[in-house]
């Protein structure tokens, strides 16, 4: 949907109701306009995200954050730069999602362990090591340094991006291939009292011809060093990106990008109230780590002319991720640990035709896009253990030669998908279909079982754009998106071959409603939101089985505002101020939790921030709040009192600062700019909690120093 409501034709206005009478009188709309708009197809709705109309007239809520802007907040990593979205929380590294390697993302309340409930993407192509059986990332395979916005499209999504699209799109974009021969490098350095350093690295090198038929580009981003934990907390990770282009003719271009990432990372994990109390910054599980690579591929075939687009997308995915986990002992084993590995490989191909046809009659225009996409993954998932050991007694990490679970599967899924963006006068319509079938199967080695399910989605979506004015839009859409079975659902409870009764998708409903205005120095957005996620499963027991009892609800209101304030003063030239606003209720429909809160969500999410650029120099000053989140436990009972293990209880709110200084030394120095910062300004303490393996309370980030460096040739 991006700028496709700006780029199509669209004629004089027309009221509602004269609308409404040429719909159902099934005639055509006569009106004349002065002026045409130029006619261009759109198609792919993640194209141009550098433009503001992008934003403008998309019929749900997004938000696009720039290179730019992720610089100047001085993030390190991927979570970083997500914060302070609209609408999108961002749980610090906890659990077995407790490293730089794992994305901790919720939208609009939605479960951030691991962002289960979004479409995450990398240039189009999805995160996920198996994205209909396992979208969990507890690796994230991405650094920082390779990407030039993130796009996070959170309502209107559901028809042209699946399988886990309740919580919306969330896109990273890498750089783009250069017109000339260039290149950049840069650094970022930070460290705190307690902890090391930890440097995030990129540079890139590339170009086209000079005709613009081909070009490459690679890029390289790494993240090494210590971080602010005392032990335990090092980070390694190094991504690999090469991307090329061949442009056959004007119309004609194939784009062919190659990924490789590798990364191994220590996990701190939790501690109890008394340790926490002790050194909050203390590690006390020495063997705990992460370590995982992907190698990605992708093709893409598009033929481009101004009234129609086609594409052919096809990818491939291997990835490898692997954790080591130390456990507890309880009753004859209390007082002893053992480790836990979990290798799990996993691969994924897909091939996607898309045909987009832009039609003008009358005073309407109509963009009609179809596609299919065809996707099949395979998963290899192992545990292997070590024998018992006193806690504590071991100096070097144990063999886990005990092989004890093996479980292999794989999903099958088709997807089709047709929208129709109707032009006409001031209105656009969307209405749209997507058709999921698939079949999930998960053979389990050790107890000799074969578990397989087929099951089709149909899911419809409709959204409405009213242009007051070119900089001034209202929309609404409805749409119903879904999350696909995974192999551990599959593989809980039920007997023999058969799976445990009530299995089936999980199913919500979305509706937005909002508006957005953008004049080029004020900009600003509201939208309400409202989510029935009514099919969401919970397990009983196996007579019982799957059932509904984790139906949630999420309402709330997502602000929006950025403010140059060049033009309100002279002294003020090269100023602007920006703030951000969520409030968001998400409970529970029924069970002992009913109207309660979730766990690990907070209902209000505030930033704001200043920025002043004068000559050379660039100053920031960003503030983050939110308010307290709850880990109350999945007993009979609610709890909000701190548990003496630090998994259960209430996590406090915090409001935190950000100050950073930079200085441009321009074109004659190789736009050498320094920068320095510091983050957590006035030192706010924090935590949050964990139920994992790993449970407990982690610390959040104390005063953090940073310095950053980058060069352009």
């Amino acid at each position: 949907m991006t700028d496709s409501c700006n780029a199509h034709y669209r004629p004089a206005r027309l009221t509602p109701l004269a609308l409404a009478l040429a719909v159902i009188s099934g005639g055509s709309i006569a009106a004349t306009a002065d002026t045409e708009d130029p006619v261009v197809v759109v198609g792919n709705w993640l194209d141009n995200t550098d433009n503001s109309d992008t934003l403008l007239n998309h019929g749900g809520a997004r938000t696009i954050k720039t290179k730019k802007q992720i610089d100047e907040s001085g993030a390190e990593t991927i979570a970083e730069a997500l914060r302070g979205i609209p609408g999108v929380q961002v749980r610090d590294s906890n659990g077995t999602g407790g490293s730089d390697v794992s994305l901790n993302v919720g939208i609009r309340g939605l479960p951030a362990r691991l962002s289960p409930r979004s479409t995450i993407l990398l240039d189009g192509i999805p995160l996920a090591a198996a994205p209909y059986g396992q979208p969990q990332l507890s690796m994230s395979p991405l650094s920082l340094g390779s990407i030039s916005s993130i796009d996070v499209m959170r309502g209107a999504t559901s028809v042209r991006y699946g399988p886990q699209n309740v919580g919306g799109v969330i896109n990273f974009v890498t750089k783009p291939i250069p017109e000339t021969f260039s290149g950049s490098a840069s650094v970022k350095t930070q460290g705190a009292r307690t902890g090391g350093l930890k440097t995030l690295t990129d540079a890139s090198v590339g170009g086209s011809k000079e005709d613009g038929s081909a070009g490459a580009l690679l890029l390289y981003s790494g993240l090494h060093g210590q971080g602010y934990r005392k032990n335990n907390d090092n980070t390694d990770i190094d991504d690999i990106i090469l991307k090329t282009r061949y442009a056959f003719s004007d119309t004609d271009e194939l784009l062919a990008n190659f990924h490789y990432y590798h990364a191994q990372s220590g996990m701190p994990g939790g501690l109890s109230e008394a340790q926490y109390k002790a050194d909050p910054y203390q590690s006390v599980r020495r063997f705990d780590r992460f370590e995982g690579n992907r190698q990605d591929m992708s093709f893409k075939y598009r033929h481009q002319e101004d009234d129609k687009q086609f594409e052919l997308l096809t990818w491939f995915s291997k990835s490898y991720r692997g954790s080591y986990i130390e456990s507890e002992g309880t009753k004859d084993n209390a007082g002893k640990s053992r480790l836990v590995s979990y290798p799990r490989h996993y691969t994924a191909y897909a091939i996607e035709p898309s045909y987009s046809q832009l039609f003008r009659f009358d005073n309407q225009s109509h963009e009609i896009t179809l596609g299919y996409r065809y996707l099949n993954e395979t998963a290899d998932e192992k545990a292997y253990r070590s024998g018992w050991y006193p806690t504590g007694s071991q100096s070097s990490r144990p063999q886990t030669d005990s092989y004890y679970q093996h479980t292999s599967g794989g999903t099958e899924a088709h997807a089709i998908y047709i929208d129709d963006t109707i032009n006409v006068g001031n209105w656009t319509v969307i209405p749209g279909l997507r058709y999921e079938n698939i079949k999930i199967h998960l053979d389990d080695g050790f107890r000799n079982q074969y578990r397989s399910k087929s099951y089709s989605e149909p899911l419809p979506a409709l959204s409405v754009i009213y242009h007051i004015d070119d900089q001034w839009k209202l929309f609404a859409n409805t749409g119903s998106s879904f999350g696909s079975l995974q192999y551990f659902q599959l593989n809980t409870g039920g007997a023999g071959n058969d799976p445990a009764n009530g299995l089936s998708a999980e199913k919500a409903h979305n509706y937005e409603a909002g508006t957005r205005f953008d004049d080029g120095l004020l900009s600003a957005e509201m939208t309400l939101f409202y989510i029935d996620f009514n099919d969401q499963l919970q397990y009983i027991e196996n007579s019982t089985g799957w059932t509904n009892l984790g139906a949630t609800t999420h309402q709330g209101v997502e602000l929006a505002l950025n403010y140059d304030l060049s033009e309100t003063a002279k002294w003020l030239d090269g100023a602007s101020i920006y703030s951000t606003y969520t409030y968001t209720k998400a409970v529970s429909k029924r069970g002992n939790f009913a109207d309660k809160d979730l766990p690990f969500y907070s209902r209000q999410l505030f930033t704001a921030g200043a920025r002043y650029e004068t000559g050379n120099w660039v100053w920031n000053l960003n503030t983050y709040a939110q308010s307290k989140q709850q880990s109350p436990g999945t007993g009979k009972n609610y709890i909000t009192e701190g548990s003496a293990d630090g998994r259960y209880g209430i996590i406090p709110g915090y409001m935190m600062w950000d100050a950073r200084a930079e200085y441009h030394f321009g074109p004659q120095w190789s736009d050498l700019t320094l920068a320095a910062g510091v983050k957590n300004l006035f030192d706010q303490a924090s935590f949050t909690r964990s139920t994992d393996n790993n449970y407990g309370i982690y610390a959040g980030q104390p005063r953090t120093f940073f310095a950053q460096a980058s060069v352009k040739f």
